[in-house]
């Protein structure tokens, strides 16, 4: 019979004879107390433990590169190492395991400054943050992880940290906290999020938690709550190492947490052995093995860089809303003072694409006045606006206040003098749809301010696709406007004049919310521009309700006018032309005879009872034949 030998915590001794030697019925078993342990530790020998994680520990230690196999029991104060390596919780599961194994499994072991790691190697407050997001929940479960942020959120502190990881240079970085772990066939968050892990590729994993927002983590909770992918990635705020060995530093002593033990250091030091030992891998452990050459990662590119940068965030609670990084600020500043400066091209450009839309408008042709969209420059001083205002930067509101009045004082004299040398006094279609504005043209232009604000913020994105959306928003109304001066039509000029102005101040409102949104400034600085953008934005916001209820009036009226019949005249394709006493209507008659003008008349009075106010109508007659 084969001789194992059992090396028990003598505190379970009584479990030892009389459940777990009488379980080994076909071996000879030597039961060794832990404490005479250490000269029964031979090369080559077959040994089961009956340890808690402390004690396996310290035995580990002593069987590295001695050849020894491991059969592991599920020892009540084994937690850890139960985990790490797939342990059953049940004793009859684990005995089983052992004695039906084929061939024990080389394993690798995780040190941490020396010391055997049998599950993970946690610094700060990762883990918690980490593993409740990634574990699939209710939706109860998900407020409730949002709750404990926000009852939490000043606890939140990131700590200065440097990585020093093979072959790489160290990285200076700032981290709520790091995780490490052996491999991840395992413990539950790692199975999650690190899907090329083996047991035995010589390699350990660590992920470094760095969230630039309180906001960004509450988006990743909700996120894996509702996603309903199996496959869960790693969120772009935390950073994944892959490698052999790695230091890691830090100016301040932090707490860190080695299989659940709490201990502080100010450093340290985790090595990978390679085959350290032989193991009987648990049921629950997933034995694939590594095949071809284990592969690196050093995803670390989101991670906070810069010494500047790093001195404004750590040793100081996360904040709710991700604030840039100075490197970020550099550049978009460079760019927008640029952007409010009133070179040449900008202006000789304005003027050319109010002459098109100006033109267009007169044709009536929609491509037209697209190619004037196009071509207007009017985005850039107006997004630098944005940023003046949000920041208090007084020289940079003024310089874009200037470039963008001088453009459009440009623009005004190019829309006049091509509007009174233009023999054309017709109001048309494209002409009346700028001069009547309402709400639906404030949501116009707050979707392109933010169109234009989150592609200057974003290099990747093309900056003339924002262009264009604000474009659309200001060009034409600015064209209809110069037309109205033009004509000496005040209705004209005035509803064109407060639709550019609508569509200026909802743009530069919303472009200066959304760079607060993306961190370009705190909210105690952005308030005082934000309050006085939101200010004009509800006044200019009253002849727009105004307007909007009219216009919902009038698509009452013309719902209930088409197909409206009197007599054996059907009244069809109503629009209305002009609201006011009396309102103008464009309508079709459509009757199988000849209408005579006494039922016209008696078409007009008809419909001036139903919509309650006097009209005036233009007809269109069709007959039936």
């Amino acid at each position: 019979m084969d001789l194992i030998t059992l090396i028990y915590d003598p505190l379970e001794e009584k479990t030892v004879h009389e459940k777990i030697i009488p379980a080994f019925k076909d071996y000879t078993i030597d039961p060794v107390p832990y404490h005479t342990s250490k000269k029964n530790m031979l090369p080559d020998s077959r040994v089961i433990t009956y340890l808690n994680d402390d004690m396996l520990a310290e035995l580990v230690a002593l069987v590295i590169n001695k050849n020894c196999t491991l059969g592991i029991l599920p020892h009540p104060m084994m937690k850890e190492a139960r985990q790490g390596y797939g342990i059953a919780a049940n004793m009859a599961q684990a005995i089983e395991d052992i004695v039906v194994a084929d061939k024990p499994l080389k394993a690798d072991l995780l040190l941490c400054n020396g010391r055997p790691v049998f599950n993970k190697v946690v610094i700060g407050d990762s883990l918690s943050l980490i593993a409740g997001s990634v574990a699939k929940s209710s939706f109860l479960g998900a407020l409730e992880k949002v709750g404990r942020v926000f009852t939490k959120s000043q606890t939140y502190i990131p700590q200065a940290f440097t990585i020093t990881s093979d072959n790489k240079p160290p990285l200076k970085t700032a981290a709520l906290g790091i995780i490490a772990v052996l491999h991840g066939k395992s413990n539950i968050l790692a199975r999650q999020l690190l899907k090329d892990s083996y047991i035995n590729d010589g390699r350990m994993h660590s992920l470094v938690l760095a969230p630039k927002s309180i906001t960004q983590l509450i988006k990743f909770y909700i996120k894996s709550t509702f996603d309903t992918t199996k496959d869960t990635k790693l969120p772009s705020f935390i950073g994944h190492i892959k490698s052999r060995a790695m230091i890691i530093d830090s100016p301040e002593p932090f707490d860190y947490a080695q299989d659940n033990i709490l201990m502080s250091a100010k450093g340290l030091e985790l090595q990978v052995l390679e085959d350290a030992y032989n193991i009987i891998p648990g049921r629950n452990l997933n034995v694939e093995v590594q095949t071809g050459e284990p592969t690196e990662v050093y995803r670390v590119t989101k991670l906070p860089k810069g010494e500047t940068y790093l001195q404004e965030i750590v040793a100081k609670p996360l904040s709710w809303i991700y604030h840039a990084s100075t490197d970020e600020f550099r550049d978009l500043f460079v760019t927008l003072r640029e952007n409010a400066k009133a070179t040449s091209p900008y202006l000789t450009l304005m003027v050319l694409s109010t002459l098109l839309a100006t033109l267009g408008l007169f044709s009536n042709s929609s491509p037209v006045i697209i190619g004037a969209m196009i071509l207007a420059p009017l985005m850039a001083p107006i997004i630098s606006m944005s940023m003046g205002v949000l920041r208090q930067d007084k020289k940079l509101t003024m310089g874009s206040a200037k470039t963008i009045g001088l453009g459009l004082l440009l623009s005004y004299l190019a829309a006049i003098l091509l509007t009174l040398v233009t023999p054309l006094q017709t109001i048309n279609g494209e002409i009346m749809a700028r001069i009547r504005p309402n709400l639906l043209d404030l949501g116009v232009a707050i979707l392109s301010g933010i169109a234009g604000a989150y592609a200057h913020a974003r290099k990747e994105i093309a900056k003339t696709l924002a262009g264009v959306a604000i474009a659309v928003a200001l060009v034409p109304p600015l064209s209809v406007s110069g037309i109205g001066i033009g004509w000496g039509d005040w209705e004209v000029f005035s509803g064109a004049l407060l639709l550019f102005t609508t569509n200026l101040t909802g743009i530069i409102l919303a472009g200066s919310c959304t760079f607060m949104i993306l961190g370009f400034s705190p909210f105690h600085l952005a308030r005082k521009g934000l309050l006085i953008s939101l200010f004009i934005v509800i006044l200019v916001s009253v002849p727009l309700g105004l307007g909007f209820m009219t216009m919902v009036r009038e698509n009452n009226i013309m719902r209930s006018l088409n197909d409206y019949k009197v007599d054996d005249i059907v009244v069809r394709d109503v629009s209305v032309l002009r609201g006011g006493n009396p309102m103008v209507l464009d309508v079709r008659l459509v009757s199988d005879k000849v209408i005579s003008n006494k039922d016209l008349l008696r078409v007009k009075q008809s419909i001036a009872r139903k919509v309650g106010r006097d009209v005036q109508l233009e007809i269109t007659i069709s007959t039936k034949r």
